[in-house]
């Protein structure tokens, strides 16, 4: 699949989650076989500001590559100085403009998808980030800011003109946050509409849910966000089925703790340990969802500030459902 001037190895993508879609993360999916990894968003002014934390953020290592990095933000000329900021990094395939995130704070700035409801500042915004850089750049958006008001096609047209070179389609409105059922047809019929790729979004928790959502909407690739969380296996599921119709089997409990631990160990290695430490507890919890005594266990670790002692916790609990 093409994006622009780049050819993606896949059609499987990590989609970008504050708060989750950190390098640790990325590299678990890496090694799952994710095709197109997406950082957290990242706010534009910030890296204009040179923000150490922001950069902080932007860390990439060879061994995930290829990486999109994907900014928010609703000045039209922060946005395209951050491009070219991102693009001098040389770290990055792609440039996504978040135009989709629901959060209350976000939209109260006009960012993330508050934009949908000023088109016009979006085509400007997405126009001047193309001519600050040479990468492709794409657009993530939803179906709409609310059932009142479904502009997806408008709006996704509007993009393609702006200069987009793919767009991906999260089929919620922004008042549904993540609640109710993504829309699948609203992509298709963007996907009629449009002669760049389209990549859709929402609701893809399983390999079977990846074939619906392909053929129901005919898009270019799929896009998996929370549907990975403690689920990472997932890529290779999907992958492994599209390209040789082998059904998943059930992940045994074992792979999904030495997975945890991996990931655990990870996030050691790239942050402080206090940092580690308490942003691993959402983590281990994803993981650990569904096993058995499984909220005995998240409570026991979540208590503990000794990444050894979490590390042999989770040891001695694998042992345990043997």
């Amino acid at each position: 699949m093409r994006i622009g001037n780049f050819e993606t190895p896949g059609n499987v993508f990590l989609a970008p989650m504050a708060g989750v879609t950190d390098l640790p993360f990325r590299l678990i999916c890496k090694q799952f076989e994710a095709s197109l990894l997406y950082t957290e968003m990242i706010n534009a002014k910030a890296v204009c500001y040179e923000d150490k934390n922001t950069f902080d953020m932007l860390l990439v290592e060879d061994q995930e590559k290829p990486v999109a990095v994907q900014i928010f933000g609703s000045e039209p000329g922060f946005m395209a100085e951050a491009a070219r900021t991102l693009t001098e990094l040389n770290r990055f395939e792609i440039i996504d403009i978040n135009m989709g995130c629901p959060a209350p704070k976000v939209v109260k700035a006009g960012d993330g998808s508050a934009l949908m409801k000023n088109p016009k500042l979006a085509y400007d915004i997405v126009n001047k980030v193309k001519a600050a850089t040479n990468l492709p750049v794409t657009v993530k958006f939803r179906k709409g800011w609310d059932e009142k008001s479904i502009n997806a096609l408008e709006f996704g047209k509007l993009m393609q003109e702006a200069g987009a070179d793919a767009v991906t389609l999260h089929g919620r409105t922004r008042e549904q946050y993540y609640s109710g059922t993504a829309d699948w047809e609203i992509i298709k019929e963007l996907k009629e509409k449009l002669t760049i790729p389209v990549i859709a979004n929402g609701d893809i928790t399983s390999f079977d849910a990846a074939e619906r959502i392909l053929d129901i909407t005919k898009a270019d690739a799929l896009m998996i966000g929370r549907g990975a969380q403690g689920n990472p296996f997932i890529f290779k599921e999907v992958n492994d089925y599209m390209e040789s119709a082998i059904l998943p089997k059930e992940i045994c409990p074992k792979l999904k703790i030495d997975t945890a631990i991996s990931h655990y160990k990870l996030a050691l290695k790239y942050k402080t340990q206090h940092k580690a430490v308490t942003e691993m507890r959402k983590h281990l919890g994803w993981y650990l969802k569904g096993l058995k005594n499984s909220a005995r266990i998240k409570d026991h670790i979540n208590k503990m500030y000794e990444p050894s002692d979490v590390i042999n916790a989770l040891t001695e609990y694998a042992q345990s459902l043997t």
